[in-house]
């Protein structure tokens, strides 16, 4: 049995029984396993490389990981845009997963010869006189940053949605499996940053800089190979030229008809111009066109325009609003990791005999995210669907919801444990346990199950075929974008924190997590996360699906 818009690898239309389904989803999920293991640990050390043996400063440091993380977004919208328009997914990921590899083996390199990077010192030294990375070392550098940015943003883009394309949502049994496939590819993120925080970070600790970077090169590398086995098996997607100038050009038509009088019958349509009759649209159609302002046609003067390019696009303005609200409601996500790790590094982080570094503190709310993975996937969503009828147990936007619901809770959680980290290191003169944080972080698993997971599903669920990767792109904005947002609040909130006085310190301005008044911060957070789950509420309810969410019977 064929599938509408799809071939195998050869050009010819695939077979259901021979292509796609979870076989084919079992070679992504390695791909994805492969390329957090690489990716995830070196985004969260990239500061301490930067800082230490770079020699960069610390805002320094932490401007050009932020610009980095910004750099892999607008990739992935280029990556989406020639997955959609020109090129199936599986062939973007082939062209620029090398540069990922790239990417990482010139990291490996410069950290690997001394005439490469500056001359090995202590940055945080009083009297350091460190001479930071310049010249053709620091343009090796970003080349080096940039090209990992390529390849990770392209691929991205691609690979989710050449996930989701294995599956035939109008099958019964395939559009569970497609709504468990977003389950499980988050799994593999997790599990994939979970291993790659212990041998990377390990690596990088106790080997060398230059051996972690080049494990993460053989890490993309045999993704790439595995994937490459599963050739036979994928479902591809015909490209179906830009959806950006599809999209263009309904706002083009809609201007240039603005003035004209649509026709109050179909058969007053007809009398116009009966050389259209072809193209007349129906009944139904004519009445949805109406509410558009866009005719079928060219009679009586009228631009031409599909009715597929104007659901589209209506579709695309139906997100934008559930998009902006979905960001805003996001922005106290990274800031509560990023705050999480950094109480967490002041805090007693031994476990008998084990010290745990601070950058794999991560390993605690990834822990959590993959364990409620899979009770959300295999216990949670088969006893919801019975209840709900609906094939994910819950719709994307009430899933998105539980967890913004869920990030006013975290963020006061975490103001209440850090006014008593503060209160027993001042009472008893010593650190407190690092597993105070664990209701925190929790709940941070949570967040991750239900509104990273929501979101992805969404925006790979709702647009139309020839936009699966521009959906996905746009996910991963809507991830990124909070990261930026939030540098922004914390440079507000630090401002007017100091009272009008420059010599002030804010809240966060302490030269010491003690010295900060992080909790207060905290309470802020969660009036924000308050208002924007509201925020959300209002927009989420407002919404209408492009399919019914609830399960086909065939």
């Amino acid at each position: 049995m064929a599938v509408h818009g799809f071939v195998d690898w050869k050009g010819n239309p695939i077979n259901k029984k021979q292509h796609g389904g979870v076989r084919a989803a079992c070679f992504i999920y390695f791909l994805v396993v492969m390329l957090n293991m690489a990716y995830v640990p070196n985004m969260l050390t990239l500061v301490t490389y930067l800082h230490g043996t770079m020699h960069t400063g610390v805002a320094s440091s932490s401007t050009i990981v932020t610009n980095f993380i910004g750099a892999t977004c607008a990739f992935a919208l280029l990556g989406a845009f020639l997955s959609d328009s020109y090129i199936s997914r599986l062939t973007t990921i082939f062209i620029f997963g090398p540069f990922e590899l790239l990417g990482f083996g010139l990291l490996a390199l410069q950290a690997h010869f001394p005439s490469l990077h500056p001359p090995t010192c202590d940055p945080d030294a009083q009297s350091s006189n460190c001479r930071s990375v310049h010249g053709f070392n620091s343009i090796l550098l970003y080349i080096a940053l940039y090209t990992i940015a390529l390849g990770e943003g392209c691929i991205r883009a691609s690979l989710a949605s050449l996930g989701a394309d294995q599956f035939d949502t109008d099958d019964p049994i395939e559009s569970r499996q497609w709504s468990s496939f977003f389950n499980w590819f988050t799994f593999g993120i997790s599990s994939g940053a979970f291993s790659g925080l212990i041998l990377i970070v390990w690596l990088e600790d106790n080997k060398g800089w230059d051996i972690g970077f080049a494990v993460g090169a053989l890490l993309v590398l045999l993704g790439l190979l595995v994937l490459a086995f599963g050739f036979p098996y994928y479902r591809n997607q015909r490209p179906q030229g830009s959806p950006l100038t599809r999209v263009l050009q309904v706002f083009v038509v809609a201007f240039k008809n603005r003035k004209l009088t649509f026709p109050e019958t179909l058969e007053d349509v007809k009398q116009e111009d009966t050389s259209q009759e072809e193209v007349i649209p129906q009944t139904k159609d004519f009445k949805f066109l109406e509410k558009s302002s866009i005719y079928q046609g060219k009679a009586g003067g009228w631009s031409y325009c599909s009715i597929n390019q104007v659901e589209e696009t209506k579709i695309i303005l139906r997100m934008i609003p559930v998009l902006i609200s979905s960001i805003v409601a996001y922005i106290t996500t990274p800031l509560l990791l990023t705050f999480s790790v950094q109480q967490g590094g002041t805090m007693n982080t031994r476990i008998g005999k084990i010290h745990i570094a601070p950058a794999s503190l991560m390993l605690i709310p990834v822990t959590f995210q993959m364990i409620i993975l899979v009770v959300y996937d295999q216990f949670f969503v088969p006893f919801a669907r019975k209840i709900t009828g609906y094939t994910s147990g819950i719709t994307s936007l009430q899933r998105i919801g539980i967890g913004f619901l869920f990030m006013p809770i975290s963020t006061c959680v975490a103001a209440l444990v850090e006014m008593k980290r503060k209160h027993y290191a001042e009472e008893h003169g010593e650190p407190m346990s690092v597993f105070w944080l664990s209701m925190q972080f929790f709940i941070l698993g949570i967040n991750d199950v239900t509104n990273f997971v929501g979101l992805l599903e969404f925006f790979n669920g709702e647009v139309s075929r020839g936009m699966k990767s521009i959906g996905t792109a746009i996910f991963w904005c809507a991830i990124g974008l909070p990261s930026l947002l939030g540098s922004v609040l914390v440079n507000v909130v630090n401002k007017i924190s100091r009272n009008g006085d420059r010599e002030g310190t804010g809240w966060l301005e302490g030269k010491t997590l003690n010295e900060s008044q992080l909790d207060k911060f905290y309470w802020l957070m969660s009036v924000i996360g308050v208002i924007a789950f509201f925020n959300y509420l209002v927009w989420a309810r407002k919404y209408v699906y492009r399919h019914n969410p609830r399960i086909s019977v065939s």
